[in-house]
């Protein structure tokens, strides 16, 4: 069931990812969910204990590590509660599934702060209530599960009358109608109704996995750092799509070809289902871009070659010299930074471990809990500078132990970096943890990117392709030139408080319009002074800060 359920969501991720709600080139709820219970499916399938209890205590553990982003966390944590529910149970009959369904919402609620109805958790709420009415009258698996499924299928059409905006932009849910798919998956495995051989994909997938790993270390043992010219190791696999490879069919020497502009150290292994790829590159976000123009993205991993030579070459300095590396240092900081511009701001301030991540590419409670155990650190602050990557570093800090780990809940690089104005060494932890939550909340964050579809919202209108520039999540501008939407957000930003605009310009920025927006500025606004860095961040052309 666990198995089917995540084969059906892989099948409809890009329908999921298509319901965000603001038209940008983020929308990765289907995405993250995917990654989330795949990642659960793989440490199953680890498991001898065929018992239901040892099946979803084993399945619950992957979710949990393997969560990303907040519809990631919430799906952790419904199946975390739903394990709970059958601890004791070998076998599971329809009271006790409906019981599993109602303990998973009850730890999901649990775990969100401020739980917002019309989203994943009503459809998992009711789903379950239906599921318990239906139990006490028939106490068979099969009929609860139908019955859950009817009613999940209920409460997603009534999401847009809980939550005005989804009613505003005329969709549904992205997390409850990825938790849909979930539930249709694992109806057809309780039935036998699979559609795919499981067994086959998984055995299939060590030869892929062996000729990358080959190829990786060869290529890491031939480079000398001074010759790092692309510095992001990245790893990507890709689930073929019918549909996308009938219109766009797949070469693979042509694909090669192609990658090969971006990078090098590079591998292409494909079969008739999966596509992996083996790439040093410089930005990892066009690779990801033209791979899923085949299919879904089940699998990525980044790795910055750059940090990895600095971290060995420390360590081998300290293993020469004293035994300092025995010596707890107070403090760390572990940033989510996508670009190695907006690193390199992060570093200047003080950060000294990363995360890769943002946009499209939110990482996972493990990747965190990896960056917290290299740390020698009696304090770790954790900035995931984004807000669908809050909830994963503070489900990683929860279940790290040994370390005091605090969350600073940064949504936007610009909070990041207003928290970290804000750290001070020589201060206590709880003065520093009070200190940059202020620092983040006294900066405005905005972002300039592309429609990637037609919408109408907050009285907006909006065609796809045109520019547009939100303000704290909300769209200020929009238009068919980068500079006039640029100009325009920038303003909407400054009031008479403000005294500095920060520029970070993306891998798309225009360098005219970055000159001209400055200039606008200076001209216009004659107490605020322009910083402008290279962020070289993908998606968003600019991201501008106000403080």
């Amino acid at each position: 069931m666990f198995a089917e359920g995540a084969y059906v969501l892989d099948q409809h991720s890009e329908r999921v990812d298509a319901l965000n709600v603001f038209p940008v080139p983020d929308g990765d709820t289907g995405t993250n969910m995917s990654l989330t219970i795949n990642s659960g499916v793989k440490e199953m399938k680890q498991g001898e204990d065929t018992r239901a209890s040892a099946v979803a205590k084993h399945f619950s553990k992957g979710l949990l590590m393997g969560a990303r982003g907040n519809s990631g966390v919430i799906l952790s944590q419904l199946f975390r509660g739903f394990a709970k529910g059958i601890e004791k149970k070998d076998d599971v009959d329809g009271l006790a599934l409906a019981a599993a369904f109602e303990n998973g919402v009850d730890t999901a609620y649990r775990a969100v702060m401020k739980p917002v109805e019309g989203t994943i958790l009503s459809v998992a709420k009711d789903a379950a209530k239906a599921a318990r009415k239906e139990a006490r009258k028939h106490n068979d698996a099969d009929a609860v599960l139908e019955e859950t499924l009817a009613e999940a299928r209920r409460s997603l059409e009534r999401t847009p009358d809980l939550l005005p905006v989804l009613k505003e932009v005329g969709v549904v849910d992205s997390g409850g109608q990825g938790l849909l798919h979930i539930y249709e998956g694992m109806q057809a495995g309780l039935r036998g109704e699979s559609t795919v051989d499981h067994a086959t994909e998984t055995a299939e997938q060590p030869s892929m996995d062996s000729l990358v790993e080959a190829e990786h270390h060869h290529v890491q043992g031939d480079i000398a750092p001074e010759d790092i010219e692309f510095g992001y190791c990245t790893e990507i696999m890709i689930r073929f799509d019918e549909a996308k490879t009938k219109e766009n069919p797949f070469n693979e020497d042509a694909f090669r070809s192609r990658l090969s502009e971006h990078g090098d150290s590079l591998l292409v292994v494909s079969d008739e289902d999966l596509l992996k790829i083996h790439i040093h590159v410089e930005y990892p976000g066009a690779v990801m871009d033209e791979a899923q123009k085949y299919g879904e993205l089940i699998n990525v991993k980044i790795d910055n070659m750059r940090e990895q030579h600095a971290e060995l070459s420390s360590h081998m300095h300290q293993e020469a010299t004293e035994q300092t590396s025995e010596q707890k240092q107070t403090y760390a900081v572990i940033a989510v930074t996508m670009g190695s511009g907006i690193q390199a701001l992060f570093e200047s301030l003080g950060v000294e471990a990363f995360v890769e991540g943002g946009q499209t590419m939110n990482p996972s409670t493990e990747q965190f809990i990896e960056a917290i155990d290299k740390t020698n650190a009696e304090h770790v602050f954790l900035i995931p500078n984004n807000g669908n990557i809050v909830m994963t570093a503070e489900q990683a800090a929860d279940v790290f132990e040994g370390i005091d780990v605090r969350v600073i809940p940064t949504k936007s690089v610009p909070q990041g970096l207003g928290a970290m104005f804000a750290f001070n060494e020589e201060e206590d932890v709880a003065a520093n943890a009070e200190a940059m939550n202020e620092g983040m909340s006294t900066v405005k964050s905005a972002s300039v990117t592309k429609a990637i579809r037609d919408t109408t919202i907050g009285g907006v209108d909006i065609k796809e392709n045109d520019f547009m520039g939100l303000l704290e999540g909300e769209i200020v501008s929009s238009g068919e030139t980068l500079e006039e939407t640029l100009k325009k957000t920038a303003e909407a930003m400054i009031d008479q408080e403000i005294e500095m605009l920060t520029v970070i310009a993306g891998e798309d920025a225009d360098e005219d319009c970055t000159e001209a927006l400055a200039s606008h500025v200076e001209e216009r606004y004659e107490d605020v002074e322009t910083e402008i860095h290279d962020g070289k961040q993908p998606l968003y052309h600019y991201i501008l800060s106000a403080e």
